[in-house]
């Protein structure tokens, strides 16, 4: 799963959940934007924040919000809980566990 922060129309940065069947991985994309604007954008969409260039903190309740209608597995439910608690095993969680921390990575189409 990719949460993107990409360049939108008049200049205004969009945020997206794209790939959401692929549980497997989870990281933030940003694209032509500002580390701020990325921050801002994840902030105002309610899915999270920007700690640094490298990492950022996805809120667990809005990404699963966001991106559940979208699933096409019937199982869909039972993988992302999967995927949280294998990074809560891994220590990647923030926020008293309500957050995932992620890696930073150059979208795509940047």
């Amino acid at each position: 799963m990719i949460v993107e922060v990409m360049g939108g129309a008049d200049e205004v940065p969009e945020v997206r959940v794209v790939d959401v069947d692929d549980l497997t991985r989870l990281h933030l994309a940003v694209g032509a934007v500002t580390d701020d604007e990325a921050d801002q954008a994840l902030r105002a969409a309610g899915l999270g924040r920007l700690v640094d260039g490298d990492t950022g903190v996805l809120d667990v309740a809005a990404l699963r919000a966001a991106a559940e209608p979208q699933a096409t597995a019937a199982d869909w439910g039972t993988q992302f809980d999967g995927m949280v608690s294998s990074a809560a095993g891994k220590g990647w969680t923030a926020d008293d566990g309500a957050g995932l921390q992620v890696h930073v990575e150059p979208a795509a189409s940047a």
